[in-house]
């Protein structure tokens, strides 16, 4: 380790790299050691001083500032001198210019004791600055790294959130830069992997390693401890699954291939995959096809069925209606808080839109029929968009559309799973569902505790294989089945004809 020329270029060997307190010094550049404080300590120590280490401004980096001659200071950091000594008041001191990693940046460590410096401690001094600027270049390293991985992830977490928008050409320009190719697709598969909150930025950085970076992996800003995974197809299934099945307390979910647009759908059917994962040995689980409601009705009666309810929001400019419609489909998903953070807003600006659709449509998203009727809508908005064949049908209400003999049998069927428990499963998720999916209300209605409501509903999860606790679109499915079978009353919509804003000009229809 070879020092400066301070005024000391002779040392004898007894002082050199090979005596115990070079060795000590080197011992602080080791993985575990690597410590300002440590070193300007030992230093102190070792020389019985008074030790500091400032910038060129003179603020402290580390150790106790000392009064000190302020003109020499400024002549060693100025770089006129590498380094300075005087003597008097009963204090040596010794000024060596240190240099920081910032671009023409300096600073002096200052070393004061009351002996003198000899040739053993003037070695040591000139040694620690060598050790010092090692150590702040390490930092400065370690601290870009963390910097651009930093940023790495706030910019997949910026694509992520343009395609939850439905903004797919925005969500290309700003990945092409960095993944060139990563959205060169028109379909995507979603997963979601879960672990506990401390191990997922090293289950996130080995979900990278097993796509080969081929993949968007982002930490996911509502669940701290999940990892989401948009990839162009299902072919990163198999690593996924292989690193689960390596990491203990880790469980998978994946979604059905959808169009890249979807990828919002894609991703609540991951997290519904997910929370039957939990209860399976292999740990993961794909979001089965199973028959959906929308299936069993007329696509000509359905697509006019919510067009005509969609209607009010036709007024609104086009990047207006997109940015509505795209939050309230996240906002019926999950909690306004979660959809915030899934889009990068403030749960106000989730809260304050989703309102404003309630406004337009005159409806009461604290219903949960409502709500489920409305995303019923503005699901089957995005399957047809794009889709407008043939002769629209006839308008029809909700109550035809879920009358059809088809429906109402898949209804009857699924809910009749319930009643093979000897606990009245069935009644009690009425109620839930009656109560807007509050259980204290419901217990009032029912005359039981609130926790035995919680029970009820959490065990009619797996016999329906679906999540209700939850909001989302396995608990929709679940009340569009209660209306059809005739258990919940129709919901309170306004299918008639369309309105004006209050307050806002009526331009023209966007079609």
């Amino acid at each position: 380790m070879a020092g400066r020329d301070d005024g000391n270029p002779h040392t004898d060997a007894a002082d050199g790299a090979g005596s115990a307190w070079a060795q000590e010094l080197l011992g602080h550049l080791r993985p575990t050691g690597g410590d300002l404080r440590r070193v300007l300590d030992w230093l102190a120590d070792t020389l019985d001083a008074t030790v500091s280490l400032r910038d060129d401004t003179g603020a402290a980096i580390a150790g106790p500032l000392t009064p000190l001659d302020e003109k020499l200071v400024a002549a060693v950091t100025g770089g006129r001198l590498a380094s300075a000594a005087w003597e008097g008041e009963g204090r040596s001191v010794r000024l060596i210019r240190v240099e920081l990693p910032r671009p023409a940046s300096s600073g002096v460590l200052a070393v004061t004791r009351t002996t003198p410096f000899d040739r053993r401690a003037s070695a040591i001094v000139t040694h620690t600055v060598g050790v010092l600027e090692l150590l702040l270049r390490a930092q400065e390293t370690a601290a870009t790294g963390h910097r651009l991985a930093r940023a790495t992830a706030d910019l997949r977490l910026a694509i992520l959130q343009l395609l939850m928008v439905e903004d797919t050409v925005a969500a290309r320009r700003v990945a092409a830069g960095l993944w060139p190719g990563l959205l060169d697709t028109d379909t995507a598969c979603v997963y979601v992997v879960e672990t506990s909150p401390e191990d997922r930025d090293r289950l996130a950085a080995a979900c990278v390693a097993a796509t080969h970076d081929e993949a968007l992996v982002v930490r996911c800003p509502a669940m701290d401890g999940h990892v989401i995974v948009v990839v162009p197809d299902d072919t990163a299934g198999r690593a996924l699954r292989a690193l689960c099945d390596r990491h203990t307390g880790a469980f998978l979910g994946g979604s059905a291939l959808q169009s890249l647009a979807r990828t919002a759908t894609a991703y609540g059917q991951a997290v519904s995959a997910l929370a039957v994962a939990r209860f399976r040995p292999d740990k993961t689980a794909v979001y089965a096809e199973r028959t959906h409601p929308e299936r069993l009705m007329d696509p000509e009666v359905l697509r006019t069925w919510t067009t005509r309810l969609l209607r009010p929001l036709d007024t609104l400019p086009h990047h207006t209606r997109a940015e509505l419609l795209a939050t309230t489909r996240l906002g019926l998903e999950f909690t306004a808080v979660n959809a915030a953070k899934v889009l990068g807003v403030s749960r106000n600006t989730v809260r304050a839109r989703m309102e404003r659709v309630e406004n337009l449509l005159r409806a009461d998203f604290s219903d949960l029929t409502v709500r489920a009727a409305v995303h019923l809508a503005l699901h089957t908005q995005v399957v047809i968009a794009g889709h407008l064949t043939g002769t629209p049908a006839a308008p029809a209400r909700l109550g035809e559309l879920l009358g059809g003999p088809a429906l109402r049998v898949w209804a009857q069927d699924l809910l009749a799973r319930l009643d093979s428990d000897g606990r009245d499963l069935r009644g009690t998720l009425r109620a839930w569902i009656a109560a807007g999916g509050n259980a204290e209300r419901a217990a009032q209605l029912l005359g039981v505790h609130a926790q035995t409501v919680r029970e009820h509903v959490r065990s009619a999860e797996p016999v329906l294989e679906r999540q209700l606790l939850a909001a989302g679109s396995d608990l929709y499915e679940v009340v569009l089945a209660h209306v059809a079978a005739g258990d919940l009353d129709q919901p309170d919509l306004h299918e008639s004809a369309p309105w004006t804003e209050p307050g806002h000009p009526d331009p023209p229809v966007h079609r």
